[in-house]
């Protein structure tokens, strides 16, 4: 059993798609195609039902799914065991980042990065925090910088580089403008746009409400902060936002409470055998990392 094969069944998988799983892993359709075929020959068990455009795994498929996971993170981390041991800075590095770090955060790590280590292919990818940790935890990331969970367990190890602070914001034309050291129970009252129900930074804006007994009315909500900057800009409701994106669109609230901090960092499996572009990468970004406070 090819571990290509396994490549693309677990591709094909993850995507829902052929086509889609074939410029994941930068092959032709028909290739893909011709991959899953000798795979379900090999298992002799049909894979995937194909009903029209749709693709959904068969009982054989759901089954072979996670050993086919298993199976490709040993022979990588062999790979990477053995590269490791000449030294040499080269391969493939599967990073995933957020929307809001990738934009604001990792353009300068990226830039020096891709200057010393010309040979190491980074297959990078732009997923929401809590899709990262999955993805690191499941194998198929080796590396993910994301808003860090408020408790990450073993085997996960999260290391915090940069805290983001994020301000209460309305538009400049909101009623709330008019008022003076407002009050989270003067918030509370507003309708708010905040990040997904699912999403860690939406947990923490939660919390700091709960735990002044305070509930608050969401009328909607994304996960990007950049649409969620727009969604206030144009009078929707009150938000929380990170410095970097603060501009004259928006205007800053004087909340009678600190802001709200949200640790920003990398991730990775304990159990895996970090590569030597992993642990470029790790140096490049420590060698970032934000001063404390006062420091």
């Amino acid at each position: 059993m090819e571990t290509e094969s396994l490549r693309a069944f677990v591709a094909v998988a993850e995507c829902g798609s052929f086509s889609l799983a074939a410029e994941q892993i930068h092959l032709t359709q028909s290739a893909v195609s011709k991959r899953i075929a000798t795979l379900e020959h090999q298992t002799d068990a049909r894979l995937f039902d194909r009903i029209g455009r749709r693709i959904a795994l068969t009982e054989a498929g759901h089954l072979l799914l996670p050993r086919a996971r298993e199976i490709l993170g040993l022979f990588e981390d062999t790979q990477r065991a053995l590269t490791s041991l000449s030294g040499t800075v080269r391969g493939r590095l599967s990073l995933a980042t957020s929307h809001h770090i990738g934009l604001h955060r990792l353009p300068a790590v990226l830039r020096r990065y891709t200057q010393r280590w010309p040979q190491v292919t980074l297959d990078m990818r732009f997923l929401d925090s809590e899709q990262a940790y999955q993805g690191v935890m499941d194998g198929s990331l080796e590396l993910a910088l994301a808003t860090l969970a408020p408790h990450t367990a073993k085997p996960l190890v999260a290391t915090p580089l940069w805290m983001d602070q994020l301000h209460f914001v309305c538009a400049p034309d909101h009623p709330l403008t008019r008022q003076r050291s407002l009050t989270l129970g003067a918030l509370s009252q507003v309708d708010a746009v905040l990040p997904g129900e699912q999403t860690f930074t939406r947990a923490m804006v939660m919390s700091a409400f709960n735990r002044a007994g305070l509930e608050v009315s969401v009328s909607m909500s994304t996960n990007y902060m950049e649409t969620l900057k727009m969604m206030v800009s144009i009078g929707l409701g009150w938000s929380v936002l990170p410095e970097t994106l603060l501009d004259d669109s928006v205007h800053r609230l004087d909340i009678d409470h600190p802001p709200i901090e949200r640790p920003l960092g990398y991730l990775f499996h304990e159990n895996r055998t970090l590569s030597n572009a992993a642990r470029a990468m790790i140096d490049l970004l420590e060698a970032s990392r934000q001063p404390p406070s006062g420091a």
